[in-house]
């Protein structure tokens, strides 16, 4: 889940038991009202500190409640561009340089503002995709996003202003955020997260990406969530329906999209290829 997590989905996914006494060992480190995140966040609050520094970029997001598509290895802290560091004081910190005013920090963390456009910049496309996209769903609108975006000057400027076009509230999950990613970049597929789909009056349920026009599915799959036969059991059964109704199913694994994504993208190409000659031969 990206370093956070709802208390309600941590209790589904384990127990409140388990829950609670994380909490009580700092395993769990409150963010807000029924918001976690784990320990890494006190540890970049500790480095920002020892640094002289911000909290900034991927630990920032974390700290903001937002998902990120994988937690930042080490605590990123921003010091200013002229400071120099004695050998060894920064171990264990991804530091990083650069010149912050005082609109940028609140409570040593970069705002919402300057944390998005820290992560678009430095980020890979779809990695900084996610991050957009999971504050627009914790509440950023989507004019506070463009304000963020029209700010954006110098390099990766472009690449803010196409993160402001893309990023939605109505991605489920950072790692569907990245599987769109990839999908923007296929000539001829334009994908829609969370569409709704039906056969007649039977709800055929939400797939995390679709194409209308192609009718090809792709979803982002996830062991955690087929945990029990229930679950196993409903997503088969959409599944088949989904085939029966004529819609292509791409599956894909978080390994698959984290660490092979040519194979990802080289399979949508072929499956546009196989729906638009479908199309001409019709």
């Amino acid at each position: 889940m990206g370093g956070v997590a709802t208390r309600a989905r941590l209790v589904a996914m384990c127990s409140r038991g388990e829950v609670d006494r994380a909490l009580a060992t700092g395993g769990l480190v409150v963010l807000g009202h029924g918001r976690y995140a784990g320990p890494e966040v006190d540890a970049a609050r500790a480095a920002a500190h020892r640094l002289t520094g911000v909290v900034s970029h991927l630990s920032a997001a974390v700290l903001h409640g937002w998902e990120v598509a994988r937690p930042p290895a080490q605590p990123v802290v921003t010091v200013p561009r002229k400071r120099k560091l004695k050998a060894g004081r920064a171990a264990g910190v991804d530091v990083r340089w650069g010149e912050l005013t005082v609109d940028d920090v609140r409570d040593g963390v970069t705002t919402p503002a300057r944390t998005l456009l820290d992560c678009g910049r430095a980020l890979p496309w779809g990695e900084a995709l996610a991050v957009w996209d999971s504050a627009a769903r914790a509440g950023v609108s989507g004019q506070e996003l463009a304000r963020v975006a029209a700010s954006a000057r110098g390099p990766g400027s472009r690449g803010i202003r196409r993160l402001c076009r893309s990023a939605t509230a109505s991605a489920a999950n950072p790692f569907e955020s990245v599987v769109r990613s990839i999908a923007d970049d296929v000539p001829g597929l334009r994908v829609r997260p969370q569409v709704p789909l039906w056969a007649g009056a039977e709800f055929l349920g939400r797939p995390d990406l679709v194409d209308d026009d192609l009718r090809i599915v792709v979803e982002a799959e996830s062991f955690t969530w087929h945990g029990d036969r229930a679950a196993f059991d409903h997503d088969v059964r959409r599944y088949t329906m989904l085939v029966v109704e004529d819609w292509m199913v791409l599956r894909f694994t978080w390994h698959e999209v984290m660490h092979d994504p040519t194979y990802v993208r080289r399979v949508l190409q072929a499956a546009v290829a196989r729906r638009e000659q479908r199309t001409r031969s019709a």
